[in-house]
């Protein structure tokens, strides 16, 4: 089993939860950036496997189906030699009654050391942490993902991919200072948007929301007051890209809306679907990325996804990995 790479032997983290980045540091983001750059260099090795966390546990609790972010949070815990333990819900206690608290009760008397925790709800992450606070359990919740609110580690893997971009040898928060970032599609039903806001306003960006008014209220200009970043919001596609260096689509969630917010999909993809075309406005060497999973023809065309040149989705996977084994070897290894 190969060593625990040096740069990351005493990394500064003080977080026992990662529930949200609405209040994170730069130094935080930094941290992150730094020790996922090491363990990708462990991911490059034949033998990819160190004993960060050998012998503690983490326990995956999706209450929602996930393919991406609950595949890449196990191989990440089996990467650095933690044991796994998987919950689902439709072969759980849950549907005999049980509650949401107890469940987690159960698998903390099973001796496990994190939470890794998805739920269609806003806020079951940090009830659960709080629960695990108060029982002064010493257990760290990493939020995979709750309603509307956020997905921490998604949007941290898209702040690595970009920076990485921009210096391959040294990601680091301050690289994206001043570049020009739109975010395209269901804004109002994505939690992805929402965490990638806050990491990239705190990186000094200017972020470009776009969206039809329906899925775009007005309500997230909040988001951008007192942050280094700007933001703007935009009815219309063509003011969010141009001159942008990157372009982030977003899945239009349907399962979550609740009343036709569309004419159409059709109608969607000629107003803001993101097409060769349409990228011409950006910058020459424009970048387009997507959290997954994507409706091929309806956010993007399939030309875009699959050009090596353009598209960064299939580095945005592999990152995952490597920011995630960040994230549990932070919380596993750091002190209150």
């Amino acid at each position: 089993m190969t060593s625990i790479p040096s740069a990351i032997a005493t990394p500064p983290w003080t977080r026992r939860h990662v529930i949200s980045l609405a209040d994170f540091t730069s130094a935080e983001y930094n941290t992150i950036l730094q020790t996922a750059l090491s363990f990708q260099e462990v991911l490059s090795r034949r033998t990819k496997k160190v004993p960060a966390l050998q012998g503690q546990v983490i326990t995956n609790l999706f209450f929602e189906p996930s393919t991406r972010t609950r595949s890449s949070f196990e191989l990440a815990a089996k990467r650095l030699s933690a044991d796994t333990l998987n919950f689902a819900p439709g072969n759980s206690s849950l549907t005999k009654g049980e509650t949401i608290l107890d469940t987690a009760k159960t698998y903390l008397a099973m001796g496990t050391n994190l939470m890794v925790i998805r739920h269609r709800q806003a806020g079951v992450p940090s009830m659960i942490a709080q629960e695990m606070d108060r029982l002064n359990t010493g257990v760290g919740v990493l939020n995979a993902g709750d309603g509307l609110h956020e997905h921490p580690s998604q949007a941290l893997l898209d702040l690595f991919t970009l920076c990485m971009t921009l210096n391959p040898e040294e990601p680091r928060l301050e690289l994206l200072d001043s570049h020009k970032i739109a975010i395209v599609g269901d804004i109002l039903h994505s939690r992805v948007a929402r965490s990638n806001i806050w990491s990239l306003l705190a990186s000094g960006a200017e972020v470009h929301l776009a969206a039809p008014s329906t899925l775009l209220p007005t309500l997230f200009e909040v988001y951008g007051r007192d942050r280094p970043g700007k933001l703007v919001l935009h009815h219309e596609l063509t003011p969010a890209l141009e001159n942008a260096d990157f372009v982030m689509t977003l899945r239009l969630q349907q399962e979550r809306m609740t009343q036709n917010l569309l004419p159409s999909l059709r109608e969607y993809h000629r107003q803001f679907g993101i097409t060769r075309d349409r990228l011409h406005i950006c910058k020459p060497q424009v970048k387009l990325l997507h959290p997954g999973p994507t409706n091929r023809g309806v956010e993007v065309t399939s030309d875009l996804m699959d050009d090596p040149e353009i598209s960064l989705v299939s580095r945005q996977v592999t990152s995952g990995v490597a920011v995630r084994m960040a994230l549990l070897y932070l919380m596993g290894t750091g002190e209150e």
